[in-house]
């Protein structure tokens, strides 16, 4: 398109994936803060049944951070979460090694219990955790989501602002090209009135030439009088060949611009077949389960920017749930004709659908209330057919 900008395409498509990649990275920061500063309030737990013996530390550890992992509605999306507890001599308390998990249980005194766990605890623990944001999980991809859906949107605003500034192009050339061709017209009158006044003229000089023949012998006439009135009109006629020479000047220039006009319309009208061909191509693509005729697709381009969002919302209903479409009427439904379903969108637009004998449903007009008997017209050769 004339007015679109290849940078801000270009703009669209890169920077999506470079802030995505970029947010993946700040929220595993954030998220590693966080559950760094959450997880040291609470990996521990209140120490009384540790010091009573009843429970030993690791297990406290295990039980703790395992019901704040459980409650964390990230990781359940995708966030993978590493955490590790050791004492300050290396000895891993969570997470539980396999072969601890597996080992029977022993009978361990309270006493002892309570010990070892006073004993780690004046050590000194060390916490670490490790938020990781893997691809394609579900936190990601709905990042991805809403950064792809914001370029889009702001790709198609540009692209509807650009779309105004054509259409307004081109009806300031067909105003353009209509005042041009009044000016022909006018000229034209005007070249016709002063071809005639020149053939008046001529006719007046070969009149005063046989009136000058005819009296040349009477001596009353004055002679320098005629020879002046001669002269007047060959300089009248001098002037009306010169103005109609401006004249056929002016109607050459009018017709140059007409062609250069001419050739913009066919330019013009050669974008209208592309839009109609991505148009297309587009419902093929997007709605499979229907059938759009050309000539419905034809009638959607034709359409303004906000009734083609609800014509598309119509065919996207029909394409996945037809029947809570509102139906306003049936046309031509006699027998030995196919039954035709009209539908109204934008109080002034106009859907036309049947459904064939595959119960596939096949769109054959969109258009306004302006159209609709040439497009009845179009619909009835197709219901008799």
């Amino acid at each position: 398109m004339k007015f679109f900008s290849f940078k801000i395409l270009l703009l669209c498509i890169l920077l999506p994936p470079l802030l995505y990649i970029y947010t993946v990275q700040l929220l595993e920061k954030e998220l590693n803060r966080r559950y760094f500063d959450d997880i040291e309030q609470i990996y521990i737990g209140d120490t009384e049944p540790l010091f009573r013996g009843s429970l030993p530390l690791k297990d406290a550890v295990a039980q703790h951070i395992d019901a704040y992992l459980r409650g964390r509605r990230l990781i359940r999306m995708g966030a993978k979460v590493e955490v590790t507890v050791t004492t300050r001599s290396g000895r891993i308390l969570y997470p539980p090694l396999f072969e601890e998990q597996n080992a029977p249980p022993m009978v361990v005194e309270p006493m002892d219990i309570a010990a070892e766990n006073y004993r780690l605890l004046r050590q000194g623990l060390l916490l670490k955790v490790r938020v990781t944001l893997e691809y394609n999980t579900l936190l990601t991809n709905i990042i991805l989501a809403l950064y792809v859906l914001l370029f889009g949107m702001i790709l198609y605003g540009y692209y509807r602002r650009g779309l105004h500034r054509a259409r307004q192009q081109e009806l300031e050339s067909r105003e353009e090209m209509a005042r041009l061709e009044d000016a022909k017209r006018n000229t034209t009158r005007s070249l016709e009135s002063l071809r005639a006044e020149r053939q008046r003229l001529t006719a007046e000089f070969d009149r005063l030439q046989q009136r000058i023949e005819q009296q040349k012998s009477a001596a009353s006439r004055n002679e320098d009088q005629m020879l002046e009135e001669i002269e007047s009109l060959e300089m009248r006629i001098q002037e009306n060949l010169s103005m109609q020479q401006a004249q056929q000047e002016e109607i050459d220039a009018l017709r140059e611009r007409i062609r250069h006009y001419e050739k913009v319309r066919k330019s013009e009208e050669k974008q209208k077949v592309r839009a109609v061909e991505a148009a297309g191509k587009r419902f093929r693509t997007l709605y499979k389960k229907l059938t759009v005729h050309p000539r419905a697709v034809e009638g959607y381009v034709e359409l303004t920017d906000d009734m083609r969002i609800k014509a598309e919302e119509i065919v996207h209903q029909l394409n996945e749930n037809p029947e809570q479409v509102p139906i306003k009427r049936k046309v031509f439904g006699r027998k030995g004709m196919e039954t035709v379903l009209e539908v109204i969108f934008a109080y002034n637009g106009r859907l036309y659908f049947r459904r064939r004998d595959d119960q596939r449903i096949e769109v054959l007009v969109i258009g306004t209330k302006n159209t609709q008997n040439r497009d009845l017209g179009f619909i009835k050769k197709i219901a008799s057919a």
